[in-house]
């Protein structure tokens, strides 16, 4: 006992402060800190609730679809087929269908058609023609055009399109309308083989025979150029459009009657004058049939390209050459070198009188040879129509020297 007494004896407690006993009791409550497993253990508990909660949610709705699923919608299903058939299409190749571009690239141009995808449209059959931007063709977003279906993209089910089958439908039709016409045109020679050369014409590839043009001419040396032409024959089944120079040129000859004006553009010049395509034929424009006033360089009244208006003075059929003039178009001597526009707009009238004298020159030849044939048995009325001898007739015949000129009237 007294070892013990010694121990506690030998223990010290710090003094006790006299704030700590002085100091009241506070009645606030304590912040309680909790330990890790206790919050644990709440949020585990939150979410198995909400688990729950989404649970009962999701089989409600279930039930809700499985037994009544139309209730409180306004979209039927006879309106959700109805809507179908609306906007159901036809994708079967051939079938022509409307739509609208609404966007365009190097290749092609996206086409809305208002199928499940966006249809294509690529640039090789966007024209007719050969193009290398839509755009060339007028394929632009916002146009709405009638396309053919001409295939499917495997790869997502995109249909593809194609202007240029209707184009050449369009073309065909407009061929055969021509032919009907018998209408003279014009086409680009494009190529040729040793039977004749192609042209375009419409949009369309036809071969003039050599047979069938005008001169004589080679393939190279027609390339490029523009000939008129007339149809001979155009089947669309057997894709056959064979074309006439010939024909054409017989037209356009068969119209230049000497004295009649002709509109033509100048091809090329020479010291010796101009040569002017009037209508697919070369006419030569002397330098001396310009103007009545002289010509030094005929390059300070025309150049190539320049459009103008001449009067046919002759038409060699044989040889192909036609002679032409501005200078009987001349209202007063030098107008072509001074006011080219008022030769033109007085043409058709100076063309006029000059046709005028030609017929009085002929009329008084004819007269001149009945005067010294007499026991021809024809005289010549006032209009230079050869008739019977009437008794007024003097027999020496008529003397028409004192008619007047056309343009003394």
């Amino acid at each position: 006992m007294a070892s013990l007494a010694q121990q506690f004896s030998g223990l010290r407690c710090p003094p006790l402060s006299s704030s700590h006993l002085t100091k009241p009791f506070s009645s606030k409550p304590q912040k309680t800190t909790f330990s890790p497993i206790v919050s644990a253990a709440v949020i585990s508990n939150a979410q198995t609730k909400e688990r729950h909660r989404l649970k009962e949610i999701f089989e409600d709705a279930y039930e809700r679809c499985r037994t009544t699923p139309m209730q409180g919608v306004g979209f039927t299903v006879d309106d959700f087929h109805a809507a179908l058939e609306k906007y159901d299409y036809n994708s079967e190749i051939g079938t022509r269908v409307k739509g609208t571009v609404f966007c365009t690239d190097n290749n092609g141009a996206l086409v809305d058609i208002t199928a499940k995808s966006s249809a294509y449209l690529p640039i090789q059959e966007a024209c007719i023609h050969k193009i290398k931007h839509v755009e060339e063709a007028g394929i632009v977003a916002g146009l709405r055009e009638e396309f053919v279906i001409i295939g499917e993209n495997q790869a997502d089910d995109s249909l593809i399109l194609s202007l240029r089958s209707i184009q050449f439908d369009l073309a065909w039709e407009r061929c055969r309308q021509l032919q009907a016409e018998d209408v003279v045109l014009k086409g680009k020679v494009v190529g040729g083989n040793k039977g004749g050369v192609v042209a375009i014409v419409e949009g369309l590839r036809g071969f003039i025979p050599f047979s069938q043009i005008s001169s004589k001419s080679t393939a190279e040396d027609l390339i490029d150029k523009e000939l008129p032409l007339k149809f001979v024959e155009v089947d669309e089944e057997q894709s056959r459009l064979v074309l006439s120079n010939r024909k054409a040129m017989a037209d356009s000859q068969a119209q230049l009657g000497i004295g009649s004006v002709v509109t033509g553009t100048v091809q090329s010049l020479k010291p010796y004058g101009a040569f002017i395509d009037i209508g697919g034929i070369n006419g030569l424009l002397h330098v001396s049939q310009i103007s009545h006033d002289r010509v030094s360089d005929i390059a300070t009244v025309l150049q190539p390209g320049d459009t103008l208006k001449v009067m046919i003075l002759s038409h060699d059929r044989e040889r192909g050459r036609v002679s032409l003039s501005t200078k009987k178009l001349e209202p007063t001597p030098g107008d072509m070198i001074r006011n080219p526009k008022l030769v033109f707009e007085k043409a058709e009238e100076m063309a006029q009188t000059f046709r005028q004298r030609i017929a009085q020159a002929e009329a008084m030849a004819r007269a001149d040879m009945l005067r010294f044939q007499p026991e021809s048995g024809l005289t010549l009325s006032s209009d230079g129509i050869l008739g019977p001898l009437t008794p007024d007739l003097p027999v020496e015949g008529l003397d028409l020297s004192d008619i007047p000129a056309a343009d003394d009237a």
